[in-house]
């Protein structure tokens, strides 16, 4: 071949082979794919660490980042990890040490950020911004490690070397999760708690051949740090056995009064992994595209101080549970988090169940007991060797002296003592390290005393190594100290799994709206009302047999639960409002404590103002009302404006309401007077007006005395109603005499004219000045203190005119019983 047939690349030296590119392709995305799996994707299941995470723990440990030190520039964490150990990008080693610092995403963290690390919405600053230590659970990881417990390999330059994995003293595997893709394979592991994972690693330790069923007694499910609930366990109990399942998570949510006419859901935990921005986005999509109903605004208020805290506001008229049960369907409320448990085992990936996971465990971390037991076998008797060369160059000091000054050089001072006194090379050249004041008594006296405690420490650990029940005791034990210092309580609730609601369009869906259904509404003496179903099969409502608190009604009506009602005030005001926003109570335990308070309801300003009373404004009975100033006033049906609030009389200046109701002309009225006049007439003699009117005179009032009560008694309850009289005292101060009482049939009182003076009442007695309190309703009446408390009263039957019966206690208020 001659110089003009020679290939170029034969005359710039080069080397060209033929390959083939499949051939190529293949074996370079194998080695990639193994990279990948082994080096970066999954974690060992030893220690429950990726590489990047193991190299982050151990320099920091390096580094003296300990819990008692001050916090360093993350920055030089994640320079220090780069360029001694992990040859690849800043970002994933800084990503990797944010994740080991946030407590929303492993059970027990062990880094301690100081600054912003993120948050379940938002990423962490960069790392020139935050600091980082070691937290305490992280040193358990490390423990050890200059032990020789665990290999140490060499790193990316063969120029240092870093551990292949290390000791964890917890399994972390479990107790923090993981997550990763790898190519061809994934992992993602939930999280657990500490205390319970423990437990079942101790029970598989003393029970080699313990089961399923017997480990899940002491891990259940897992424990994610965020809490919220599980709902169902097949898919936990699933992935327990095989490797794989899927759970799932709602958040915890309350139904509270977020004021006393709204009702919003409070949530207080979100499942794993979920933050409240991606909520609020979720929800308010939802609301617009129809989706969800009956959510009218969501709060986030979340702060440091009382933690998570996203209020959901429930229009009027929907029903709670049944809008939670549609963000639970629609939103992430709740949430699926689906098991796989891969891990490297002896540098293999494996699915693995709950029990492999923790055998895996329990072998290293038996391994590592029986490599740290050798080690500080092997320095204990290193050292009882030495200290029994210091001994017997102490017993005879003078002639090792002799010896040492009678050699020419360091060698043959050492071959002498050895020769002489029947020493090993190390205990020769330690007695020539000798320093002149290890020779006092006294020094002599501490090498015995650790002569002793390590001939006792090596006879020990001798026992340990020569028996695999101690080294299991031993490693139980440690774990039982871990649990003990970092065991927290369990976080997330376990629940069974609801039955499926039905999606379906149509009647069968399932109404989100409370139904518009019969009801009726009680009024307590105190200002609190409650709602009670009287549909067809609902309990119906049953008078406790045992009186509760605030258990004296007012007022109550009729009404349906998306219907209307109206309540009559002090000052002479009628509110119309709806009764669906009031609590509801069974039928057959109506108990009036746990009522909403009425003023707050119907967002009543004037401290001054009180409800006397719920009215019906479409039957055709009129409402009645009765002033301090003893005016009386029927209102005709169908006479009121139609505004949410109107004044329903013209009251005249320092006069108010005391009394309220419905009245058909059949029906009678009463008015009872501080003076203890009462007079009754009937309702036919008072002529409806319009609501502007000021009404007619209803009983004439000696000077200085005023209406205390007034009622409209229906004709056909006369024979069960009762009067209520209570004496006041011009001597004492209010509230300190209980005074006297008295429990008068109606039937006693004779029937006078409208704007008479009426009969007497009650007799008073040598310094009472009048009545206090009157009441005339239904039998049997009910007394309350001003707290709510029940008061005892007289029993009914007393002459209209007597002078009634000292009380034990003060009576505030008097009503009727529940019924």
């Amino acid at each position: 071949m001659t110089a003009a047939e020679t290939p170029e690349s034969a005359v710039l030296g080069e080397r060209i082979e033929d390959i083939d590119v499949a051939t190529e392709m293949q074996t370079s995305f194998l080695e990639y794919a193994y990279s990948v799996i082994y080096s970066r994707a999954l974690p060992d299941a030893r220690d429950g660490l990726k590489p990047v995470q193991r190299r982050i723990l151990y320099q920091m440990s390096e580094m003296g980042l300990r819990p008692d030190r001050g916090h360093v520039k993350s920055a030089r964490v994640v320079g220090e990890v780069m360029g001694k150990l992990h040859p690849h990008g800043d970002s994933a080693i800084y990503d990797a040490l944010v994740r080991l610092a946030q407590g929303f995403t492993m059970r027990v963290p062990l880094v301690d950020g100081h600054g912003n690390f993120g948050s379940l919405d938002d990423g962490a600053a960069a790392s020139r911004y935050t600091e980082a230590r070691l937290n305490a659970a992280a040193l358990l990881m490390t423990d050890g490690l200059d032990e020789d417990v665990v290999d140490f390999v060499p790193n990316y330059d063969n120029q240092l070397t870093q551990p292949d994995v290390l000791p964890a003293a917890f399994p972390n595997l479990l107790v923090n999760g993981a997550s990763g893709i790898a190519v061809g394979m994934a992992t993602n592991m939930a999280p657990h708690n500490l205390a319970e994972v423990i437990a079942a690693a101790r029970h598989l330790l003393e029970n080699p051949e313990a089961g399923l069923e017997e480990l899940m007694a002491f891990v259940p499910a897992p424990d994610l740090p965020s809490g919220g609930t599980i709902v169902g366990l097949e898919g936990v109990r699933e992935a327990y056995a095989s490797g794989r399942g899927a759970f799932r998570t709602r958040a915890r949510v309350s139904i509270e009064k977020l004021t006393a006419r709204k009702t919003g859901l409070v949530v207080t935990e979100l499942p794993y992994l979920v933050g409240p921005e991606r909520v609020i986005e979720k929800i308010k999509d939802g609301v617009n595209s129809k989706k969800i109903a009956g959510v009218s605004d969501v709060t986030d208020l979340t702060d440091r101080k009382h933690g998570l805290r996203l209020v959901i506001g429930i229009k009027t008229g929907f029903d709670p549970e049944a809008v939670l049960e549609q963000l639970y369907r629609h939103t992430p409320l709740e949430d699926g988090f689906s098991i796989n448990n891969v891990a490297l085992v002896g540098g293999q990936p494996r699915t693995m169940g709950l029990k492999e996971l923790l055998q895996v465990y329990l072998d290293h971390r038996l391994e590592v007991v029986v490599r740290r037991s050798k080690f500080r076998l092997a320095r204990r008797q290193e050292r009882l060797h030495l200290v029994e060369g210091l001994l017997i160059a102490i017993l005879d000091i003078d002639e090792v002296i002799q010896v040492i000054r009678g050699s020419d050089e360091a060698e043959q001072a050492r071959a002498r003592l050895m020769e002489v006194f029947d020493l090993s090379q190390l205990q020769a050249e330690y007695i020539l390290e000798l320093r002149l004041r290890r020779l006092t008594k006294f020094s002599r006296i501490e090498l015995e005393n650790e002569r002793d405690r390590l001939a006792a420490e090596i006879e020990e650990l001798q026992a340990l190594l020569g028996s695999p029940a101690l080294i299991r005791e031993r490693v139980s034990a440690e774990l039982e100290e871990v649990a003990e210092k970092f065991g927290t309580p369990r976080r997330t609730l376990l629940a069974e799994a609801p039955a499926k609601a039905s999606t379906r369009a149509g009647k069968n869906a399932p109404s989100v709206q409370i139904a518009d259904e019969p009801c009726r509404v009680f009024l307590s003496t105190t200002g609190r009302a409650v709602r009670v179903s009287t549909a067809e099969g609902a309990p119906g409502i049953v008078v406790p047999t045992r009186r509760g608190r605030h258990d004296a009604v007012l007022s109550s009506i009729d009404t349906t639960t998306r219907g209307e009602i109206a309540a009559v005030t002090s000052a002479g005001r009628i509110i119309r409002f709806s009764p669906i926003g009031l609590t509801a109570v069974p039928g057959n335990s109506v108990s009036l404590a746990g009522g909403d308070k009425i003023a707050e309801y119907l967002a009543l300003t004037d401290k001054r103002e009180r409800v006397l009373a719920l009215v019906s404004l479409e039957r055709e009975e009129p409402v009645v009302l009765g002033t301090a100033q003893g005016v009386v006033k029927r209102i005709a049906p169908g006479g009121f404006p139609n505004k949410p609030a109107f004044e329903c009389i013209s009251l005249k200046d320092g006069d108010q309401i005391v009394g309220a109701g419905h009245a058909a002309d059949s029906d009678e009225l009463v008015f009872v007077t501080s003076d203890a006049q009462l007079l009754r007439f009937p309702a036919s003699t008072v002529r409806p007006q319009g609501a502007a009117a000021g009404g007619m005179a209803g009983i004439k009032l000696a000077p200085d005395a005023s209406v205390l009560h007034f009622a409209s008694i229906p004709a056909e309850s006369a024979a069960d109603t009762v009067v209520v009289t209570v004496s006041d005292s011009a001597t004492t101060l209010d509230g300190t005499d209980a005074g006297r009482a008295k429990v008068s049939a109606f039937d006693q009182f004779p029937a006078k004219g409208r704007a008479t003076g009426g009969v007497r009442a009650q007799s008073l007695l040598k310094g009472e000045s009048g009545l206090r309190l009157a009441w005339v309703g239904i039998a049997p009446p009910r007394a309350l203190g001003a707290d709510g408390a029940t008061r005892a009263l007289p029993e009914a039957g007393a002459r209209r005119d007597a002078s009634g019966t000292s009380l034990d206690a003060v009576v505030d208020s008097v009503g009727r019983a529940i019924g």
